[in-house]
């Protein structure tokens, strides 16, 4: 492990012990949708300046198209976006707003928002509106994360999708290459993180993912794909067969699975993908 990631990982374990890793609830709960910050400490932001806070966004999105399987927009919401958007604010330069946020597509004020956020897409099918519109965000500056999907089935549901969007581009596997991997924090490895149901710890110390997908296709191995726009610039970054929101949500609920997998692996890539956007 590098230095700087040595350096995190005993910042970041310090930082947990006073804060969220004792937090033991989850966020309320109302009409089906969690609210209330389940124990994640707050923080004040400058009110004079509220466009220079980084804010994260989660889409929501209603269909459910039943191709891939899986969950949908509102899977580890919200203690997974509230922890990173403490992480963030902490660890990082960025000044960040304590309140993440939930838009669909089609929300006139996506475009405020230089970052978005879909997870579980295996089932998801855009409307024609959303489509246009994911098009347009991208297109003028916009950065969207994918995340927590597993095997052939669910990623050729989101790739269709994403043609739909982006007729002229196809997504590519990231090189561990490049920048994305290395810009803040040095990934010896693509990370995987499974749920934290799904990881294991071995005799011999090895760690591992018993995460599988639903038409019985490979999972061992974690993709990072883009797709770029015309100065090959990342417009999409798709986290295929890992699961980072996991590693952000369940920091106070395993303190193993947080060393090993939420220290290690989802908020280095977390930052990385973050700072990747803000910078480009």
């Amino acid at each position: 492990m590098n230095r700087r990631l040595v350096l995190f990982t005993i910042l970041l374990t310090a930082v947990a012990a006073g804060a969220a890793l004792a937090q033991r609830g989850r966020s309320r709960r109302y009409r089906g949708i969690e609210t209330g910050r389940g124990g994640v400490p707050d923080w004040e932001v400058n009110e004079n300046f509220p466009g220079d806070l980084f804010t994260f966004v989660r889409i929501r999105y209603d269909s459910y198209g039943g191709r891939g399987g899986g969950g949908g927009w509102a899977t580890d919401y919200r203690d997974s976006d509230l922890n990173f958007s403490l992480r963030l604010q902490q660890l990082t330069s960025l000044k960040v707003n304590p309140e993440p946020i939930v838009l669909e597509l089609t929300d006139d004020s996506l475009f405020d928002y230089p970052f978005i956020y879909i997870i579980e897409p295996g089932s998801l099918v855009f409307s024609e509106p959303e489509v246009r519109a994911l098009r347009q965000y991208c297109l003028n500056g916009g950065f969207l994360m994918v995340d927590d999907f597993w095997g052939d089935m669910q990623y050729e549901n989101l790739r269709r999708e994403l043609k739909r969007v982006f007729p002229d581009r196809d997504p590519y596997e990231v090189p561990l290459s490049h920048e994305i991997f290395h810009n803040v924090y040095d990934m010896k490895e693509k990370p995987q993180v499974p749920a934290i149901n799904a990881a294991w710890r071995g005799p011999d110390g090895q760690i591992g993912s018993r995460e599988w997908s639903a038409d019985g296709s490979d999972t061992s191995t974690p993709h990072y794909r883009a797709i770029v726009d015309d100065q090959s610039r990342i417009m999409v970054f798709i986290c295929h067969n890992t699961d980072l929101g996991d590693g952000w949500e369940r920091e106070g609920q395993n303190q193993w699975y947080f060393e090993e997998f939420s220290v290690k692996k989802a908020y280095p890539m977390g930052i990385n993908i973050v700072t990747y956007a803000m910078t480009h």
